[in-house]
């Protein structure tokens, strides 16, 4: 079972935080820039893992920070950490403005 390195798990949590404490109306603006990046790191993961790549769905800004997660997460399970922790850093002064 392979866990979250301690740096990446902080940063995730730091990330998370700040999109709970958006208002709505800038998180809708800003959910495409968290889909960005899910989407980047699942093309990332299809490439290391020689599959397909897929469109991730547009499930709205309420589960955007989720989809991260879970790309995050694959991303860790193929061994796609290059800048990971740096890309979710930018991610998060992004949200801050």
């Amino acid at each position: 079972m392979t866990v979250l390195p301690p740096e990446l798990r902080v940063e995730l949590d730091r990330l998370g935080e700040r999109w709970r404490q958006l208002p709505l109306t800038q998180a809708v603006s800003s959910s495409s820039g968290v889909r960005a990046l899910a989407q980047a790191l699942a093309d990332e993961v299809a490439d290391a893992e020689s599959m397909p790549r897929a469109l991730l769905p547009d499930l709205g800004p309420a589960v955007a920070l989720d989809e991260l997660r879970v790309t995050v997460w694959d991303a860790v399970q193929a061994g796609v950490l290059d800048g990971l922790v740096e890309r979710l850093a930018v991610l998060r002064r992004y949200l801050a403005g």
